[in-house]
Parts: C-alpha cells; sequence; structure tokens
C-alpha cells in the first residue's frame, strides 16, 4: 500500500473528512483491520484565508508549498490538496515536490466524463466560481459545459462557506437557499451539479435533491483511496 499525503486544514472540518473517507475506502477494499497510510499536514487555515482575500497568491503559494514538501519528507507517495479553492496555486505546489499531485479537478471531471455528464453547475467559493483555475480545467481538459450561479447566489454560498460550514455550524436556512440554487443550475440546463468546495457536503446531501450531486471531496477522497492500492486508472 503506498502512503496517501493530505494537505489539509482548509478547513480542517473538510479534511477530518478526508480522513475518515480515505480510512474507510481501504477498510472496504482490504477488510479486516486495515487502514490507510497516511501522511498528513494541517496548516492554520486563518493566515491561508486572510491571504486569500487579500489575493495575495504568492505568498499563500509559498506556504503551502513549504507544507507540501513536510507533507513528501514524511514519506508520502503522492500529495492531495485537501480543499478546492487553494488548487489555484496547484502547479507551484507540484513544481515543490517530486511526488504526484493528485488534482481534485481531474478526479471530479474523469468521474462526471465517466457517467456522461457534458453539462454540469458548479457551486464553491467566489474564487473557485469566479476564476477560471478548476472550472477551466473542466471545460478546456474534459469538454464540460460548467454552468455558475448569478452574482447574488454567489455570494451566497460563498458566504456561508466561509461565516458558517467552515466554522463547523450547519444552518437549516441556509441548506434551503443552497437547494434553490442547485434548482435553479438545474433549470439553467445542469445535468448535475458539482459540490465544488470540501466543505459543502456537510450541508447538501445527495438524499436533499432529486439533482444529481457529484461531491468532489469524496471523489477525490476515492481517487486516493485508488492510488493507494495501485487501483487508479
Amino acid at each position: 500500500m503506498k502512503t496517501c499525503g493530505l494537505l489539509g486544514g482548509m478547513s480542517w472540518e473538510s479534511t477530518a473528512g478526508y480522513y475518515r473517507a480515505i480510512n474507510e475506502g481501504v477498510k472496504t477494499a482490504l477488510g479486516g483491520l486495515h487502514s490507510a497510510k497516511i501522511a498528513m499536514y494541517s496548516v492554520d487555515f486563518d493566515p491561508v484565508q486572510q491571504l486569500q482575500h487579500a489575493e495575495n497568491w504568492k505568498g499563500a503559494a509559498k506556504l503551502l508549498s513549504d507544507a507540501a514538501q513536510k507533507v513528501e519528507s514524511a514519506g508520502a507517495d503522492f500529495l492531495l490538496i485537501c480543499t478546492n479553492t487553494m488548487h489555484k496555486v496547484a502547479p507551484q505546489i507540484e513544481d515543490s515536490i517530486n511526488i504526484p499531485l493528485l488534482h481534485i479537478a481531474d478526479a471530479t471531471a474523469e468521474s462526471l466524463v465517466s457517467e456522461g455528464i457534458q453539462s454540469v453547475g458548479f457551486l464553491g467559493t467566489a474564487f473557485t466560481m469566479e476564476q477560471d483555475f478548476l472550472t477551466g480545467r473542466l471545460t478546456q481538459n474534459y469538454d464540460l459545459k460548467v454552468l455558475i450561479p448569478n452574482k447574488r447566489d454567489r455570494q451566497i454560498v460563498h458566504r456561508v462557506i466561509y461565516q458558517e460550514l467552515c466554522m463547523g455550524h450547519v444552518q437549516a436556512e441556509s441548506k434551503a437557499e443552497y437547494l434553490r440554487i442547485i434548482d435553479t443550475l438545474s433549470s439553467m440546463g445542469a445535468e448535475a451539479v458539482v459540490l465544488g468546495c470540501t466543505e459543502i457536503g456537510m450541508l447538501i446531501e445527495q438524499d436533499d435533491t432529486g439533482v444529481k450531486l457529484f461531491d468532489s471531496t469524496a471523489i477525490h477522497a476515492q481517487k486516493a483511496v485508488d492510488c493507494a492500492l495501485d487501483k487508479a486508472s
């Protein structure tokens, strides 16, 4: 079994989900008392989110590259950045290490394509919805049509992520708003919706809506399991 490298803490709430999902995936595959081999570095999220909102991506890249090198030094065979938004600096992180990076957009896109999805809605932070470092990868590399909410709804989605979900708070009113936005994306032609922030799965599950959901956290974690067990395509 290979050792999974996790660059986490952004937020720790979603990183806990990665840790559980990867361990459960290995246990399901191997049975008995098996669990995943994991090397993880969990950053302090507050300085990271300050760099995000100041648009100091160079500083964020340096901080996370240093952390990624520590994960590699701990024996990881490959790396996951346990957040969608900080894939903004994935190229810089990838250049700083000598192990493969499993990109969350690639894992998600492969899942979408395997199910024949061509048009998809995307929910995430304002950074991921309004910039193209993730959505552009979906369109350019996988020929997917990506739909995002209008400006007001993007603000709602972003606020809930940072002011509620990253704090571990799940509010019924916010869930209702997200479901409304998902329905709107479906009415715009989305065949499915990507939960493109690693915290959104805390709020919305497939049982909550008839619209097909693709949870990037769960998909990314399963890709790590496949890679650790040499099942990755």
